[in-house]
C-alpha cells in the first residue's frame, strides 16, 4: 500500500496556485496519488483521501478565501 505524509498534499495544494473545496481537493489527491493511496501524520496513518482531508481542516491547515480554501508553507509543521 502506497503510504504518503500528509505535507505532500499541502505540497500539491501550494504547488497547484489553486483554492478548493473539499470534493475538488479529494479529487485531485486520487489524480495526484491513486485510489488506493493511505496517508500518514506524525499522530495517525492509514487515512483515505477524505479523512486526510478532515484532518488537516481540524489541524487548522486551511486558509479559507472567498472561492474556497488552499495552505501556505507556514502552515507546514517541521518535525
Amino acid at each position: 500500500m502506497n503510504q504518503i505524509h500528509g505535507h505532500e498534499v499541502m505540497k500539491m495544494m501550494i504547488k497547484s496556485g489553486k483554492s478548493y473545496t473539499g470534493e475538488t481537493l479529494r479529487n485531485e489527491i486520487i489524480q495526484q496519488f491513486g485510489e488506493d493511496a493511505r496517508f500518514y501524520t506524525c499522530s495517525t496513518e492509514n487515512m483515505t483521501a477524505d479523512e486526510i482531508i478532515h484532518f488537516l481542516s481540524g489541524k487548522g491547515k486551511f486558509i479559507l478565501s472567498d472561492d474556497g480554501f488552499n495552505t501556505d508553507p507556514s502552515k507546514i509543521c517541521d518535525h
